[in-house]
């Protein structure tokens, strides 16, 4: 039995909207994906209110503890994009005040905001990466070009969005490179150029999605490629064969594993030279605004927006199950 096939029995299955009880939505904070939080909460939110649940939007840049706590919720939506929502930070809070929520746990959401630890997790799992170093000061660039070649990318290890990239093509580039990731207050590392074609897959309860291949015209699918311009391409169902589409989906249930994700997210990889897949990272709480691609995945295995957001909500209910009187059961369709 595959993993993927393993996973697929674990989803929660919700038929009411009165069972979910009364929802947070929690959207916004303090990172620098602010903005991008901003349009995937509130995206949630309609969908939520669209399907009859009693959703309720909280800026977690306000006083969060204050109106988690006198606002009687009882499970929240995570729509926040970055530190403090993505890091395990949110979701230490919520274990504290008991209640449940949406995605992976604290340990999954730290682990997979970090791509150094995630990168050597996945090593340990079997499978590929690019190759990397990390830079701990203008020391080390000779010896970082010297093994990983140019161009190569330079990445701060804790922010998302392709927040911090930088493609350094020349050896005088890299010391601005560098400064400007070390600027967010976080380890930066050095990665090996991929040169192929750039996929992601959705992983939705133990599932992993239809695949979506990425044609950005930037030099790499940067912020602006994401999330601000209309010349970026997606190709969802991908000119890939059934046979590699499985087994680039089963590869993304394995790093989901590796760094103890769950729920639902989405995991990005590369083709390198020889076509095989390169993992890049592991999103614990994707974007779900109308350039997102996991709602894209979804809506070519035939699930509606709304019904994606419903489904990603019933992520939140098996660590409660037992005690809260909701459903157990796992439906693998």
């Amino acid at each position: 039995m595959t993993l993927s096939e393993i996973m697929q029995d674990s989803r929660v299955r919700i038929d009411a909207p009165h069972q979910f009880g009364k929802v947070a939505v929690l959207l916004g904070g303090n990172s620098a994906e602010r903005e991008i939080s901003l349009l995937s909460g509130a995206a949630v939110y309609k969908a939520l209110r669209a399907r009859g649940i009693d959703a309720h939007q909280l800026d977690a840049a306000d006083d969060l503890v204050g109106a988690l706590q006198s606002g009687a919720f009882d499970r929240a939506w995570i729509a926040l994009h970055g530190r403090g929502g993505e890091d395990g930070t949110v979701q230490g809070l919520l274990e504290f005040l008991n209640i449940p929520y949406t995605g992976s746990s604290i340990k999954g959401s730290a682990i997979s905001m970090d791509k150094l630890r995630t990168k050597r997790l996945i090593t340990g799992a079997g499978l590929d990466t690019p190759d990397y170093r990390l830079i701990t000061g203008p020391q080390d660039f000779d010896s970082i070009t010297a093994a990983l070649g140019l161009p190569l990318m330079i990445k701060p290890a804790e922010e998302g969005s392709s927040i911090g990239l930088a493609r350094v093509e020349r050896q005088d580039e890299l010391a601005g490179a560098y400064a400007a990731a070390m600027q967010y207050g976080c380890e930066v590392f050095a990665e090996r150029w991929a040169s192929g074609r750039e996929y992601t897959v959705a992983v939705l309860q133990g599932k992993a999605l239809p695949l979506v291949r990425i044609d950005a015209v930037n030099t790499f699918y940067d912020y602006e490629a994401k999330y601000c311009s209309d010349q970026t391409r997606y190709v969802c169902p991908c000119d890939v064969s059934p046979e590699r589409e499985r087994e680039w989906g089963e590869m993304a249930l394995q790093a989901f594993a590796a760094v103890g994700a769950s729920g639902w997210g989405r995991v990005d990889f590369m083709l390198g030279e020889a076509d095989e897949p390169l993992l890049l990272e592991v999103n614990t709480v994707p974007g779900m605004t109308a350039h997102s691609l996991v709602p894209m995945a979804a809506a070519a295995a035939g699930i509606e927006f709304d019904e994606l957001v419903w489904r990603v909500l019933e992520t939140s209910v098996k660590r409660t199950a037992a005690t809260v009187g909701l459903p157990e059961a796992a439906d693998a369709s």
